[in-house]
């Protein structure tokens, strides 16, 4: 049975854990604010060159670029976007679970194999450790986060579509919808997917005259386009992270508040038990004596 210094003790250890959380969610809060404000201002961006790209791709020529053209999968490029560090709920817990189940079932199930590419240290770390075919690994890039590792891996993503190392890219991440709600996403990066719902948009609007011409603008917006939407998934994920980790510091500072209260009802009834206990001896010695 614990003691009331046990008691006591244990409450000031919770009261310190409870500063802490307070303390990362202050801290996860000011940089979901900047976060976000960065994904709000990238979207439209890579909204709109992907509707611009949709527009162009609108003949045969330009359409047998080999980025747009799908050829039996026999290896899967697969990106998976986590955390560098944890703390933030299921947030890296889900994206490993989602690639996993995507790698065991979609891939190996069909005799297709796969190249990992590890964006953030959770997700390098499990993948590293297990039996899993890990090209490549980015950890610590969310301590900077820099528009140049969106280049970088676009690049050589591109470079491996076009070499035949990978037939197809999948990006697997956290796409940031509020502070309470991330959503974990599986989108196809290469080939690139064309929206037909943009491109019959596009082709009901009044025809434009190209300069220098319309090939040479999509040859030319095709890199930018990658580019773009790497960084997008990029800042996606960045945002929920810390979204998910403010979340998760405000219910562990909650769960403290309680543990304390709780802690501090059950300090005064084994307080008062003693109490009642040391009256209880002293009337009973004091009878003793008096019977005497």
């Amino acid at each position: 049975m614990a003691t009331l210094r046990d008691i006591k003790q244990r409450i000031k250890g919770v009261k310190s854990t409870q500063q802490i959380t307070k303390a990362m969610k202050m801290v996860a809060a000011a940089k979901l604010r900047r976060a976000t404000e960065a994904i709000i201002n990238a979207r439209p961006y890579a909204k709109k060159i992907q509707t611009l790209l949709a527009h162009l791709a609108n003949n045969d020529e330009l359409m047998s670029n080999p980025l747009f053209i799908p050829r039996e999968v026999k290896n899967v490029a697969v990106v998976v976007v986590t955390a560098d560090r944890g703390l933030c709920g299921a947030f890296n817990t889900n994206i490993i679970r989602e690639a996993s189940r995507y790698i065991q079932e979609e891939l190996q199930q069909q005799n297709i194999s796969h190249s990992l590419f590890c964006l953030g240290k959770k997700g390098s770390d499990y993948f590293s450790k297990r039996n899993y075919n890990v090209v490549q690994k980015f950890p610590g890039i969310f301590a900077s986060l820099n528009y140049s590792v969106a280049q970088r891996l676009s690049v050589q993503l591109i470079a491996g579509f076009l070499n035949g190392e990978f037939d197809k890219v999948i990006l697997i991440f956290n796409e940031f919808k509020s502070i309470i709600q991330q959503k974990i996403v599986v989108e196809q990066f290469l080939p690139i997917p064309i929206d037909e719902s943009n491109k019959s948009e596009s082709h009901s609007e009044a025809n434009y005259i190209y300069e220098p011409d319309q090939t040479s603008i999509f040859e030319y917006l095709i890199p930018k386009h990658l580019k773009a939407q790497l960084w997008r998934v990029l800042l996606e994920s960045n945002a929920a992270e810390f979204a998910a980790r403010m979340t998760a510091m405000d219910n562990a500072t909650t769960n403290a508040k309680e543990l304390i209260r709780t802690l501090n009802l059950k300090y005064n009834k084994e307080r008062q038990a003693a109490i009642t206990k040391e009256i209880l001896e002293i009337v009973s010695g004091a009878n003793a004596l008096k019977a005497s």
